[in-house]
């Protein structure tokens, strides 16, 4: 780092791929007394709290809430659908398929993985031919990462519907949508998804510490074989509770349900297909710029065909192991924090910007001039014009 003097007071910016940004609404709300968890307004907001998680997914079917992270809702959705020594399906294109192989894994169960390296979305001939393979159907799910938030790879989730429905093979179609939940166009019900899960602090900008599981009638049809399921983990009693407490188990995470509470009024007061569309116009301005600075040939893209790039985090990498100096350059010296390089083979090399949540227009803008200026300080080559560019895809 330069011996630049530090400009970095006042308030920070936390441009990493989740947690998010939290909304000050819904840190507000949080900022409260325990409320009674007997009886009261706690209680009676869970029945419209559930409709408006369900409306966010695009689901009529069923939710389940856990107060576990990410990595919960894997274990929560394996749970009630796979046994012990019964096989799933996983399509890699990034760090997060091979860690919900691995919990299958740790449940008992087989997998068959499919490798498709760091920087490449799923290649569907691969996938077909294991599934045609599987003439036994011993394949009872397909572990679908919809945005990998390691690599900003969007792996299209209909496409994969369609060739199961072609191929005529039954197995549960399960998606994570943690990073593209409240950013990327998901449809749970009309891409016919059996079973969704994915967590509060990206796109549903709450403070991370609770994770949702919505499954559909075949999946539950599925959770009726199974030799048993742990009491905690069980989706039935949380999806259809008969009294508050079997939401959660036990006691419930209650200031985080005051924060979602204010998360899902402001994503339906915006609407969520224009939440969609704020994501897609705030990527394109940031690819914008990157792709000027590629001209420099010292960054590239992670994902080269933007088809394939993620709407909520872009992936990049810098030549001669720069990402980390350029990430700890715009932390000390500007304030800004940007996602590591997870999951890479160059982790110094590579780093990340998340965009998904509570973000808007000036908030790209700011992140991007913080990375243009780290790039001067540092001396990495680039092209020039890089906010010029971002700033006319912004205005189109």
């Amino acid at each position: 780092m330069t011996n630049q003097r530090s400009l970095a007071q006042g308030r920070e910016y936390l441009a990493i791929p989740g947690p998010s940004v939290m909304p000050d609404t819904v840190l507000q709300a949080m900022h409260r007394p325990s409320p009674n968890i007997y009886d009261g307004e706690l209680i009676e907001m869970m029945p419209a709290l559930t409709r408006d998680l369900r409306r966010v997914a695009r689901t009529e079917h069923n939710v389940a809430i856990y107060i576990a992270n990410g990595h919960g809702t894997w274990e929560a959705a394996l749970s009630n659908v796979i046994a012990p020594g019964e096989t799933v399906l996983a399509p890699a294109s990034g760090r997060f398929t091979h860690g919900w192989a691995e919990m299958a894994e740790g449940i008992g169960g087989k997998v068959e993985l499919i490798d498709f390296g760091r920087s490449s979305p799923w290649d569907f001939d691969r996938i077909a031919e294991t599934l045609r393979a599987d003439t036994g159907h011993k394949i009872k799910a397909v572990l679908a990462v919809h945005v990998d938030t390691s690599t900003s790879i969007r792996n299209s989730i209909p496409a994969l519907r369609a060739l199961l429905d072609d191929l005529d093979h039954p197995a549960l179609l399960m998606a994570d949508c943690i990073a593209s939940m409240g950013c990327e166009r998901f449809e749970m019900d009309a891409w016919g998804v059996d079973v969704t899960v994915t967590a509060c602090q990206k796109g549903l900008m709450t403070p991370a510490g609770v994770g949702f599981v919505f499954f559909n009638q075949k999946a539950q049809a599925k959770r009726a074989t199974m030799p048993r399921v742990s009491q905690y983990w069980d989706w039935q009693p949380r999806a259809n509770p008969d009294l508050f407490y079997q939401y959660f188990n036990g006691t419930a995470p209650t200031h985080h349900l005051y924060g979602l509470r204010a998360a899902l009024d402001l994503i339906h007061t915006e609407g969520v297909e224009q939440v969609w569309a704020r994501h897609e116009h705030l990527a394109k301005a940031i690819w914008a710029a990157c792709e000027v600075w590629t001209q420099g040939d010292a960054l590239h893209f992670n994902v080269t065909d933007p088809v394939h790039r993620s709407h909520a985090v872009t992936a990049l990498r810098l030549t001669e192991g720069r990402g980390t100096p350029l990430r700890r350059y715009t932390e000390n010296a500007l304030g800004l924090t940007l996602g590591i390089g997870l999951g890479m083979e160059d982790w110094d090399g590579c780093f990340r910007l998340g965009h998904m949540g509570h973000v808007n227009a000036q908030m790209v803008m700011a992140m991007l001039g913080s990375i243009e200026t780290g790039m001067a300080a540092l001396g990495i080559p680039r092209g020039k014009g890089a906010l010029e560019a971002a700033a006319a895809a912004l205005a189109t």
